[in-house]
């Protein structure tokens, strides 16, 4: 029994969701491999070879692979995926993109969103947006699995080092080809993997509030800014601050929900959080069912108290 790990880097280091990832194949058991594929990995592969748990890095190197296209990349892990018992990513929007067409390829049937592993064959996953644990079992001889990253604990670096080899790269996809990509250039934590996040809702009621309330309350927790869904679709915040079913899933130390009713889509990404506080008008909102401190008040006044309160 091996599984194949598909690992999300950035060219120089492989990301904690990956980890993640590494974690729940672990818990698989069994030989884990892990695959890196891009160009100019040296870097990434080498740290990849130190994590405790992996035996074999798999170095895919080429220039097509250096943006990481699903297209380009799926031809890659399906010369090599009939090897493996178990093959996995994280369930970023990179692991969502791939994955489906590696387990349509392989005419299996993908699980995704995995929190737990009960067996080799056996795996829990959240349905109706959380609200509710189904266990799967699997009969495929292949298992393709997206792993949920906060469901798992980041596996560390050991103290070995992973025979490191070169495998071929698959035939480029000649019907796609990547125009252009904005990177946002952070000056806060990344969403997915921040300590504290402070999130912000409709009862925001513009852009200019979104940054003015929160921005401050943030910047005084160090903390990552996110956003229901309401507040992206009403143009206050980006796409890539949207937690949520749809949206990015969080768990960390802290998450302030500030003027966020609690949807149940909005719930999903961030029920799993160590603590909760939750700040809005309505008594009745669901928000206060899942927190673990709640604040019936006026946005506009409670968090600048809070603001002064951290010394601000």
């Amino acid at each position: 029994m091996t599984t194949l790990v598909i690992a999300e880097h950035d060219h120089q280091s492989v990301k904690p969701a990956t980890l993640s990832a590494i974690s729940a194949a672990q818990a698989i058991g069994g030989e884990i491999h892990v695959l890196i594929a891009g160009s100019g990995t040296a870097a990434v592969a080498e740290q990849a070879g130190r994590v405790a748990g992996v035996s074999k890095v798999l170095v895919a190197d080429a220039e097509h692979l250096c943006d990481g296209l699903a297209e380009n990349l799926q031809n890659t892990v399906l010369d090599i995926a009939r090897q493996y018992t178990h093959v996995l990513a994280a369930a970023s929007a990179h692991g969502k993109n791939l994955m489906p067409r590696i387990a349509a390829c392989l005419d299996v049937a993908q699980i995704s969103d995995v929190i737990a592993v009960i067996s080799p064959d056996t795996f829990k996953r959240p349905i109706y947006a959380g609200n509710a644990i189904a266990t799967v079992k699997s009969s495929d001889a292949i298992k393709v699995l997206t792993i949920r990253a906060t469901a798992f604990d980041v596996a560390c670096l050991g103290d070995s080092t992973a025979e490191i080899s070169t495998l071929s790269a698959g035939a480029a996809c000649a019907k796609v080809k990547l125009v252009g990509r904005e990177i946002a250039q952070l000056t806060r934590p990344e969403l997915a993997s921040a300590a504290i996040v402070v999130s912000g809702g409709r009862g925001l009621n513009s852009k200019e509030n979104y940054e003015n309330v929160l921005a401050p309350l943030a910047d005084k927790l160090n903390a990552a800014l996110g956003a229901s869904r309401a507040a992206v679709d009403s143009g206050f915040a980006p796409n890539d601050y949207q937690v949520g079913q749809t949206g990015k899933v969080v768990a960390p130390d802290l998450y302030i929900a500030v003027g966020i009713s609690g949807a149940i889509q909005h719930l999903a990404g961030m029920k799993e959080s160590k603590v909760i506080v939750a700040i809005n008008q309505d008594p009745e909102a669901p928000i206060f069912g899942v927190a673990d401190y709640g604040l019936v008040g006026d946005l506009f006044s409670a968090v600048p108290e809070m603001v002064q309160g951290l010394g601000g």
